[in-house]
C-alpha cells in the first residue's frame, strides 16, 4: 500500500502526529483495564458511561434539528448500533480477566476482517482473493492461539473465545454504522450510540450480581483514564486521520495498538507473549493487513469512520 499524503489544508506532521498518538491511546486500553479492580461489566459500563456524556451533550446541542428528522427506522438502527458496541465492550474485556493481553489484543484486532465478511454477507459488497486469503490467515492465527490456551488449561481458551467474539461484535458495530451514517454527522452519529450502549451496559447490571460503585480511587482514576485516553483521545485522533487519510491506510497504521499493548504489558504486568502467541498473533495482523490491500482496491468506507472498538 502506498503511503498516503494528507490534504493539502493540513500539515504532515499534523495528520500523522495525530495518527500515532491515536494509536499510542488505544494500546494503552488493556493494561490500564488489567489495574482496574472491578468487575469487567462495571469498566464497561463506566468507561462507555463517562466517554459517552460529553459526546451526547455536544450531540443535543449541535444536532438537535439532526435528532428531530431520524425516522423510527433509523431510531432502530441506532438501537442495534449502540446494543453491539455494548456487547462489544462487555465481551472483550471480559476476556482480559481470562487470557493474557498478547492473546486478547490480536484476537479482538481481526475486526477488520469479519467487517469485510459481514459487509459481503449483509451489504452484497465483493469479497476479492485478497479478502478470502485474510480471513483464512485471521482464523488461523486465532486457532493457533486457541491451541496454546487450551493445551496450557485453565480458562485461558475462555477468555480467548470472548476476545473473537468483541471482535465479531464490533464488526456488527461497523457494519450497521456504514449503513446508517450515510444519513447523520459523525459527531451525532457517535453521541447516540455511545449513550445506547452505555445505557444498555448500565441496565445488564440490573440482571446480575455486579457491584458499580464500592471500588477503590485508584480503580475510578483508571475507569476515567479509560474514557479519556483510549476512547476520546485516542478513537477521535483516529477518526480525525480518515478524514485525510485513507481508511486502510488508517487501518495498517493501527495495527500498532496490538503490538504496543503486548509491549507495555512485559513490563507494567509481567506478561511475555511466548512464541505460539507471537506466531498466531502475526499471523492475524498479517490477516488485517492483506484484508486492508483489499480493502483500498474497493470502494473505502465513509470518510470518517473507523471500527471504535478497544
Amino acid at each position: 500500500m502506498s503511503i498516503q499524503a494528507p490534504r493539502a489544508d493540513v500539515s504532515r506532521a499534523r495528520v500523522y502526529g495525530g495518527l500515532v498518538l491515536g494509536v499510542v491511546a488505544v494500546s494503552w486500553a488493556a493494561p490500564l483495564i488489567r489495574f482496574a479492580e472491578a468487575p469487567s461489566l462495571a469498566i464497561s459500563a463506566w468507561r462507555l458511561t463517562f466517554a459517552a456524556a460529553p459526546l451526547l451533550a455536544l450531540a443535543l446541542v449541535r444536532g438537535r434539528s439532526e435528532l428531530a428528522s431520524f425516522s423510527v427506522r433509523t431510531w432502530g438502527w441506532l438501537l442495534v448500533s449502540g446494543l453491539a458496541l455494548a456487547l462489544h465492550f462487555a465481551t472483550w474485556i471480559a476476556s482480559l480477566q481470562y487470557t493474557t493481553v498478547a492473546s486478547s489484543v490480536a484476537l479482538v484486532t481481526t475486526q477488520p476482517v469479519w467487517v469485510t465478511l459481514f459487509a459481503w454477507l449483509a451489504l452484497s459488497e465483493r469479497v476479492g482473493s485478497r479478502g478470502v486469503a485474510a480471513l483464512v490467515l485471521c482464523l488461523s492465527g486465532s486457532v493457533l492461539i486457541g491451541a496454546r490456551d487450551f493445551a496450557a488449561g485453565g480458562t485461558a481458551l475462555w477468555g480467548d473465545l470472548l476476545a473473537v467474539a468483541g471482535a465479531i461484535l464490533a464488526a456488527v458495530y461497523f457494519v450497521v454504522g456504514r449503513r446508517v451514517r450515510e444519513s447523520m454527522s459523525l459527531g451525532t452519529y457517535v453521541g447516540v450510540v455511545y449513550a445506547v450502549a452505555a445505557a444498555a451496559l448500565m441496565l445488564a447490571h440490573g440482571f446480575v450480581d455486579s457491584p458499580l460503585t464500592g471500588f477503590s480511587s485508584r480503580t475510578w482514576w483508571v475507569l476515567l483514564g479509560l474514557a479519556l485516553v483510549p476512547q476520546l483521545i485516542g478513537h477521535s485522533l483516529l477518526n480525525a486521520s480518515v478524514r485525510h487519510l485513507s481508511a486502510p491506510f488508517v487501518a495498517v497504521a493501527s495495527l500498532g495498538e496490538p503490538v504496543l499493548s503486548t509491549l507495555w504489558a512485559v513490563p507494567l504486568l509481567g506478561e511475555t507473549p511466548d512464541w505460539v502467541q507471537l506466531v498466531g498473533g502475526g499471523l492475524a495482523l498479517v490477516g488485517v493487513l492483506v484484508m486492508s490491500r483489499d480493502e483500498a482496491a474497493r470502494q473505502p468506507p465513509p470518510p470518517d469512520m473507523v471500527p471504535a472498538a478497544d
